[in-house]
């Protein structure tokens, strides 16, 4: 199965994997996943989220998905993810997916990925 069909079909069907549709069981279970995959399903996520954004983040991925998505939402500790409201996991887990299909499609697309690389590069203010 390619990448984008099983986020696509964890996305439709949480439960199928034991997930129940909260933002940080389905970021746990991206995590995990991606661990089993020796990196290789969100390698480059964190820079693409940067050059995204425009600037860089010392914040993982888990947290910037949720300080982007709820923005009034005070991300104090890992623990306080268990404080959203179904709503605010709701748009959470929404952004993250679209966020994560959005990059498999770069990560698929050699000359786009390595385009986010050169722009992810210039963003550094080690490099520059």
């Amino acid at each position: 199965m390619v990448d984008t069909e099983f986020i696509e079909q964890l996305r439709a069907r949480p439960s199928m994997y034991g997930l129940d549709g909260s933002y940080y069981p389905t970021a746990t279970y991206l995590l995990g996943l991606d661990q089993a995959l020796s990196g290789g399903l969100l390698r480059g996520f964190d820079e693409w989220l940067s050059v995204r954004s425009g600037e860089h983040s010392s914040l993982a991925w888990v947290a910037r998905v949720v300080k982007d998505s709820v923005p009034d939402f005070e991300l104090r500790n890992r623990g306080s993810l268990s404080e959203l409201t179904a709503e605010q996991n709701q748009r959470a887990v929404e952004e993250l997916f679209s966020l994560v299909l959005a990059f498999l499609r770069v990560r698929d697309d050699r000359q786009a990925l390595a385009g986010m690389y050169v722009q992810h590069r210039a963003l550094s203010p080690w490099e520059n």
